[in-house]
């Protein structure tokens, strides 16, 4: 194992930093210049690459790649693909792996070209038809792998987008998208990730790890017997893309059932890293919510927020930092959204309730309304917290250009409110039945100012939209007021709230131990 000292991000760029930034400023990017320290980055990492290093290899591509990014390509690409490979003896894979981090660099500081976004499309089908039909035998990170499948979905998302803007493209721009028509096609997206599914085997593996035959999730997904980790673990985080991208096409029920052979109510490899557990949390959630399951939506959204809120200091010098923080903002908000439709306060721990009320208490009281200021709430929540929503198909080049970018976006919204309108009366239903263990129809009916053939509809009503088809068909309750009716009574079951004397005494504990710290480190006189 070669030691992490054999290899200094920092080698060579001080002795020509100063040159090599004139240089840059008086010729502009020379895709064939590959300065020192590039060089010494590109042969390590090859050679860890081969050793299956996997601690070396998560070090350079976490740290120095971060880091030659910030201080040597702030604002240009990496030197080319060509040039590096005479470093590496022209290997075709590490070749691959090279200019998937090179357009994803592209894409975080610059602003690629439609011809690049196209070349990596070709990039990510030729080392996806590698991994599927070659023979890879390699262990790479599992930030690395995901980071692969979390931007193969993002550059898909993001050409969608940018296909979509048709009113001020040029004639060049149009002929290359209809040249190119395929790349990032939906089909051939879904195909990939499914793909990786089917050939890894990941959901047999899973399925044999629940009889102990397996120990995929022990292991974190490496393979400690000199084999390769890339396939199983690309298969695995497939289905978490898979997952985002029926969220964003808006079929959140194909989704979820992509994700159904991974049980998200354990520890598993998508919590291994940081991105992916939130990713993964953050759309579940999104589409328990568009499913009106509330509750479940609920119960997971408070999990991650509660952890990001316990280990988000040890992730401030990640690159990830600043998403992880509008993932966590998005979260609270969705949060709100659920609450305020379905107020189940038992779910929410009291830490994470606390935060939700300092950020959205005072929108939550006036989103129960249900007047014109209250959907005009749900609409801004809504559109921050929801996914950058696409629409897939190609443009019809012949009609007059326009853009349809939001069309997707708006009409998830519109479903959305119309869902929320639905939920008007039936506020009003649970307000009077919190104060009844039984009423009479009639009675109910005349303080709700309707007759009882109207009050038995709202009735029927408010056990629909309180109620939904989980995963598995089952009908599941969302409603923290039930009822039903014998002969003309209505009849109240109330959930009482289960007390948490664990929590409290938890909570007062670290309180203590806090307190005995603080006075440990007063200095008597």
């Amino acid at each position: 194992m070669a030691a992490s000292t054999d290899y200094d991000d920092t080698t060579g760029y001080d002795d020509m930093g100063g040159g090599h930034r004139q240089q840059q400023q008086d010729l502009g990017y020379d895709p064939n210049f590959v300065p020192d320290s590039v060089k010494g980055f590109v042969v390590h990492l090859y050679r860890h690459i081969r050793e299956k290093n996997v601690y070396e290899i998560h070090q350079m591509y976490e740290g120095s790649f971060q880091n030659l990014s910030e201080r040597m390509f702030k604002e240009s690409p990496w030197p080319s693909v060509d040039a590096v490979a005479q470093y590496v003896d022209n290997d075709h894979v590490f070749c691959l792996l090279y200019r998937e981090m090179w357009f994803r660099h592209l894409y975080a500081r610059l602003s690629p070209t439609l011809k690049q976004r196209i070349d990596s499309w070709d990039n990510y089908c030729s080392l996806f038809q590698v991994v599927l039909h070659g023979v890879v035998n390699m262990q790479l990170p599992n930030q690395w792998l995901w980071d692969m499948v979390d931007e193969f979905v993002y550059q898909f998302q993001s050409f969608c987008q940018y296909r979509a803007k048709m009113k001020n493209k040029t004639e060049q721009e149009i002929a290359l998208l209809r040249q190119y028509d395929q790349a990032w096609n939906v089909y051939g997206v879904l195909n990939f990730l499914q793909a990786l599914v089917e050939k890894s085997s990941i959901i047999q593996i899973l399925e044999q790890e629940k009889e102990g035959l397996e120990q995929f999730t022990a292991t974190d997904g490496y393979d400690y017997n000199g084999g390769s980790n890339v396939l199983k673990v690309l298969g695995y985080f497939s289905m978490v893309g898979l997952l985002r991208v029926h969220c964003l096409l808006g079929d959140y029920h194909t989704g979820l059932k992509c994700l159904l052979p991974i049980d998200i109510s354990q520890q598993g490899v998508y919590t291994s890293v940081i991105g992916s557990h939130i990713t993964t949390i953050y759309h579940y959630g999104f589409a328990n919510l568009m499913l009106r399951r509330y509750v479940e939506a609920m119960r997971e959204f408070n999990k991650i927020l509660l952890y990001i809120y316990k280990t988000k200091q040890y992730h401030q010098k990640s690159p990830q930092y600043e998403q992880i923080l509008k993932k966590n903002e998005q979260m609270y908000a969705l949060l709100a959204v659920c609450l305020s439709l379905c107020p189940q306060l038992k779910l929410v721990e009291e830490t994470v309730n606390s935060q939700l009320r300092e950020k959205y208490g005072e929108k939550m009281m006036r989103m129960q309304r249900y007047d014109d200021e209250a959907y005009a709430l749900y609409d801004e929540l809504f559109s921050y917290a929801c996914p950058k929503f696409i629409t897939p198909s190609a443009p019809t080049y012949d009609e007059p250009l326009v853009n349809y970018n939001q069309d997707a976006y708006r009409l998830q919204l519109k479903l959305f409110l119309y869902e929320v309108k639905q939920q008007q009366l039936l506020s009003g239903v649970r307000t009077f039945l919190k104060l009844y263990s039984t009423i009479s129809l009639g009675k109910l009916a005349t303080y709700m100012e309707v007759d009882e053939p109207t009050l038995r509809t709202i009735l029927m009503t408010y056990k629909h939209k309180t109620h939904a088809v989980d995963c598995d068909g089952k009908i599941i309750s969302n409603a923290d007021v039930n009822f039903y009716i014998n002969d003309d009574m209505v009849c109240v079951v109330e959930s009482k709230p289960v007390k948490r004397y664990g929590d409290y005494f938890m909570r007062q504990i670290v309180k203590f131990e806090g307190v005995m710290n603080d006075l440990d480190r007063i200095k008597l006189d």
